[in-house]
């Protein structure tokens, strides 16, 4: 499907969206006009998830070392770490992987007429580390990638869409985890900084926003506390996993993170930024935290929660060490920094990428009754709930454990303001996922109101943020199309676009009608 024109007979058949096409903008409690005229609106993939066509033939098993033999991948792409665990029996809900995923790799350009047929002027996406460098920095550059992504941005460009271009999100080659264990080595800056390097020299001269990282906030905990994402490496009473030590190797690959951050930074700041006039920052999953009572002890775990979470990261990057919160609790656990590292975190971000999806309420067991064992925020001596006497903080989406709390983004916002000088930022993940026994037409997944009501409801109170002073730039919906949302398989859909798998039709939500009739909207125009 490609440009305007393939709406319409799509549309036909979708009453529904006809019907939310003319009641929503009537209702709607935002305009575009609330936002400022350079304000980014944009949409989000990654690119594991949205993948390419990469039929793997196995010529051998999966070992109990996680080695793939025989297998072959297309324009010479190398396995990545999320290739690996994804054939691994039980590790995906449904059973599924991103081997096919929305077969962007040979779609895009349909992918972009839809970008530009929503009136959006930045799109967010991945650069696959394994498709740049194979073997990371022990191999060469694989020409036919940066083929793809030149042509992806060329093509961008041509309709006026904005490159907002993520790094890394979730996958590297697996080759760094085979030779010396990824992210719990200190030879990962190296190999990170030689491939952002590639990245920076490769498309920064049309590429204005670059951020090293996404999640990782997200990525350490899911990898090395719980082991619930590739290496899956943890310890009881976290998890049960072949290998790992959940009380120390998160730190480990944290300090590595931000320390492969500050070194790209330093790269891009020194070689490129003055000639190419770019940006550069990192983005985290931003939750908000709660206080469950308004106890001195449970507001106290609320701004722990927090400091464990987000500033875990941005601390050292913006002040040169990491949370006092989490020193006073942790102390020699976590590592320092040295001299010449703390010379590197000197070259500062450009801006705060925030990925935010829900609230949640935080119950003090430092002072308390203390934490249950195992529990993933035990470190930080909180323990996290949706719930308070019974009653959701907002009303649950079909996706464990987001919940509808607008007034999170509101808070998240100004949290990020206070604590870190009003650096610029960009809301760069927000969405809503349809999932559950009741989706068993393809017209149930196209008419997705409760996605129209909070994008609605999300802007709103991001456009109130904005009103009362925080430098916020740009707003990406994730995502522009349903894909492989990574444990969940395809069993949740985030799209504005719906993706039959079989096929690889994109058909359009009346989230995508009311997000283009938004970028058009004008105070009185309804």
């Amino acid at each position: 499907m490609a440009g305007e024109a393939a709406w319409w007979p799509l549309l036909a058949g979708a009453c529904c969206c006809w019907l939310l096409l003319l009641i929503i903008p009537c209702a709607s409690a935002v305009n575009r006009s609330d936002f400022p005229p350079s304000f980014l609106f944009g949409t989000v993939t990654s690119s594991y998830q949205y993948s390419a066509r990469e039929i793997i033939r196995w010529a051998g098993l999966i070992s109990q070392t996680n080695k793939i033999e025989g297998a072959y991948l297309e324009g010479n792409k190398s396995l990545s770490n999320w290739d690996v665990f994804t054939h691994l029996p039980g590790k995906i809900v449904d059973g599924s992987t991103g081997d096919v995923a929305d077969d962007h790799y040979h779609r895009f350009k349909d992918d972009v007429e839809l970008m530009h047929s929503l009136g959006i002027n930045a799109y967010r996406f991945s650069i696959s580390w394994a498709r740049i460098l194979p073997k990371g920095r022990f191999g060469k550059v694989n020409p036919a990638g940066l083929a793809f992504y030149n042509e992806l941005i060329d093509s961008l460009l041509l309709k006026g869409i904005e490159p907002f271009v993520t790094v890394t999100h979730f996958d590297y080659p697996q080759e760094l985890e085979d030779r010396y264990g990824s992210w719990l080595s200190a030879e990962i800056q190296r190999d990170f900084a030689h491939f952002a390097d590639v990245c920076f020299a490769a498309f920064g001269d049309r590429v204005k926003y670059w951020s090293t990282f996404n999640e990782p906030n997200n990525a350490v905990h899911q990898s090395y506390r719980i082991g619930t994402y590739p290496p899956a490496r943890c310890s009881p009473p976290y998890g049960s996993c072949a290998n790992g030590d959940s009380d120390v190797e998160p730190y480990v690959a944290t300090h590595n993170i931000v320390l492969s951050h500050a070194t790209a930074v330093e790269i891009y700041k020194k070689k490129y930024q003055r000639k190419q006039k770019g940006m550069i920052g990192i983005v985290l999953i931003t939750t908000w935290f709660e206080p469950l009572t308004n106890t001195p002890e449970d507001r106290l775990a609320a701004e722990r929660a927090m400091a464990f979470d987000v500033p875990c990261f941005l601390d050292p990057i913006v002040y040169g060490d990491y949370p006092p919160e989490m020193r006073q609790v942790l102390g020699s656990r976590l590592p320092t920094f040295s001299p010449e590292e703390k010379r590197k975190l000197g070259y500062k971000l450009d801006f705060i990428g925030i990925n935010h999806y829900t609230a949640l309420y935080t119950r003090d067991c430092m002072f308390s009754s203390g934490c249950p064992m195992g529990l993933p925020t035990k470190d930080a001596l909180v323990e996290i709930t949706g719930f308070r006497n019974g009653q959701p903080i907002g009303p649950p989406t079909p996706m464990p454990p987001f919940y509808i709390v607008p007034d999170g983004i509101e808070k998240a916002v100004t949290y990020i303001k206070k604590r870190y000088n009003n650096l610029p930022m960009f809301i760069t993940e927000n969405g809503y996922a349809q999932g559950g026994n009741g989706y068993t037409q393809v017209d149930d997944w196209l008419d997705d109101r409760d996605r129209v009501e909070f994008l609605d409801a999300y802007l709103k109170k991001l456009a109130k943020v904005i009103r009362d002073g925080a430098d916020v730039r740009g707003y990406f919906v994730w995502s522009l199309i349903d894909n492989f949302e990574w444990l969940h398989g395809y069993t949740f859909r985030f799209g504005l676009y719906y993706v039959d798998y079989k096929t690889e039709e994109r058909k359009p939500k009346s989230s995508a009608l009311w997000y283009k009739w938004f970028l058009q909207s004008l105070h009185g125009a309804q």
